[in-house]
């Protein structure tokens, strides 16, 4: 049974985790070179596969006492926050062209983009310690893919205008303040339960 509460908050904080990481940035380059649906298909894809480990990992950790694993999740998402916080700003990266432009290319470049760039990123060890802390894999992984995907189109679609709109440093400064709280919340149980 999936928990629509543990969803929306996973999908709230691997969103914000996520907008001002990579992800937009090359959805957005993709999606003004190729067919938006074709970019899509391979980004989403990467991130299922992306989420699935991480939740199993996450899942995994729900095999240790509680206490132990609330400590864990604390500390892992106070140290999220502070690399949110800490994080400086990469600059665009060069994405090479596929020499042609059918789906199976296309697909296959956002594909292995996001496969390459965000395997052990920051919103991976969060799943996983979301998955940990509320040992709701499905509820877990649905919001953090719906998340990714969320992210993902936005950036295809329509990168520029909301970073016009909305300041990325406000959206990093959100995050890394929901990140803090769950990491001083998982402390508190840890030391209170």
């Amino acid at each position: 049974m999936i928990s629509i509460t543990v969803t929306a908050l996973v999908f709230g904080v691997i969103f914000l985790a996520e907008l001002p990481d990579k992800t937009a940035l090359t959805g957005l380059v993709l999606g003004t070179r190729y067919r938006a649906s074709y970019v899509f298909v391979g980004i989403a894809a990467a991130f299922l596969l992306h989420v699935a480990l991480a939740v199993a990992a996450g899942s995994v950790l729900t095999l240790l006492p509680q206490q132990i694993v609330h400590v864990l999740t604390g500390v892992l998402f106070l140290g999220g926050g502070a690399m949110l916080l800490l994080k400086k700003d990469d600059g665009e990266e060069e994405i090479k062209k596929p020499a042609d432009q059918s789906f199976w290319k296309v697909a296959g470049t956002g594909f292995m983009l996001i496969l390459v760039a965000e395997f052990g990123d920051l919103t991976q060890i969060m799943t996983a310690n979301l998955a940990a802390r509320y040992d709701d894999p499905l509820s877990v992984g649905l919001g953090a893919v719906l998340a990714l995907w969320a992210v993902a189109g936005l950036g295809i679609v329509g990168g520029k205008a909301l970073m016009k709109r909305v300041p990325l440093r406000l959206i990093t400064k959100i995050a890394a303040l929901l990140m803090l709280t769950l990491g001083v919340w998982s402390l508190w149980e840890a030391v209170a339960g």
